[in-house]
């Protein structure tokens, strides 16, 4: 029983720790977005030399938009993360914390690790009372 609380604690620092790594992660797309700028002002306002075309302008949109797009499916991904921490610190939201743990398991190799942990943890059945009687209202 007190070992279930253990774990779960335990499982709710390494959510927020890898959280903090998928949102350190997630600011690298924006590298496509810089390139993606970059060629964007280059074939509005470069000039060619001899021989040489410049880059279309088209090509530096997909590199915006790609850059700009994964961006925001990592921070919101870093932010579910943390949210799944939060739920097993506090024994709320099983299923989304379970979810969770399922789709870390994509993350190679950090999130496969703390995902796999989880959901050994989160089949117990000593940890689903544990979520059971948090979520349930107390008398008064």
């Amino acid at each position: 029983m007190n070992q279930d609380k253990e774990h779960l604690q335990l499982l709710a620092i390494f959510h927020y720790v890898v959280a903090g790594l998928a949102a350190l992660f997630s600011f690298f797309p924006l590298l496509y977005t810089t390139v993606g700028a970059i060629f964007i002002f280059a074939a509005r306002h470069g000039t060619a030399k001899p021989g040489e075309d410049l880059p279309p302008e088209f090509l530096g949109w997909i590199f915006a938009v790609l850059g700009a797009l994964l961006f925001l499916i990592g921070i919101a991904m870093a932010i579910c993360i943390l949210i799944a921490g939060r739920s097993l610190a506090l024994r709320k939201r099983y299923s989304f914390a379970f979810v969770m743990a399922c789709i870390e398991c994509l993350f190679i190799p950090f999130g496969t690790i703390l995902g796999v942990f989880t959901i050994v943890v989160l089949s117990r059945e000593s940890v689903k009372a544990f979520f059971s009687t948090a979520t349930a209202p107390t008398p008064g």
